[in-house]
């Protein structure tokens, strides 16, 4: 599990076959989970000045792969009593989404984001979602797309300094929507009420 707080913009020495190879100041231990642009990804190997992980064909078949190069954001698993400071991320992307357009608002951007629109149900105003593994609010959600409004910290910190329009990320959408729409879908009554809601809600 994952709070979707980048802990550091490490640089990637290779990605050949399956392997990719991490420059990281993270001293990182075989069998570690490690988000990389927001996906889970085994430690396979430690080496002096980093890691590597395995992408298999599936993952590298969902991911926007051509962003595992030059950099990548890392966010290492939480450990028990970390303190939890962005939403419950899981490393499970999703689907691939591309930025349709940045605005410079002066004090913020508003970043608007397209995806396949059967994922745009578990798209939540005002819910969490996790963009290349950054922990973000959406504000406002359209037929196929979504706005962020992003701050110049985030900007300047994070691997959205580079994006532009037609930049591929992955991403994350909200957990609890997710399971919720699942729950929905397979049982027999046509919704639920606000008090199993709840119940759901608790126990995570």
């Amino acid at each position: 599990m994952f709070t979707g707080l980048i802990r550091e913009i490490a640089g990637v020495k290779s990605f050949v076959g399956s392997l990719l190879t991490i420059k990281s100041t993270y001293k990182a231990k075989l069998g570690d989970s490690i988000a990389i642009n927001g996906a889970c990804l085994s430690v396979v190997k430690v080496n002096n000045d980093g890691f590597s992980v395995e992408l298999s064909p599936e993952s590298q078949k969902l991911l926007a792969i051509q962003n595992y190069k030059n950099q990548v954001h890392i966010e290492p698993a939480m450990m028990m009593g970390d303190r939890f400071e962005g939403h419950v991320v899981q490393g499970h992307v999703d689907c691939v989404g591309e930025i349709k357009e940045i605005k410079d608002n002066g004090n913020s951007y508003d970043v608007f984001i397209t995806l396949p629109k059967k994922f745009m149900a578990f798209v939540v105003p005002k819910g969490s979602i996790t963009i290349d593994g950054v922990s973000l609010t959406v504000n406002d959600v359209f037929d196929d797309s979504f706005r962020l409004t992003i701050i110049p910290l985030t900007m300047r910190e994070t691997l959205f300094k580079n994006y532009k329009k037609g930049s591929k990320v992955n991403v994350e959408t909200d957990m609890f929507a997710r399971y919720v729409a699942h729950i929905i879908k397979h049982q027999n009554k046509p919704s639920l009420t606000w008090n199993e809601v709840d119940a759901i809600n608790a126990t995570f």
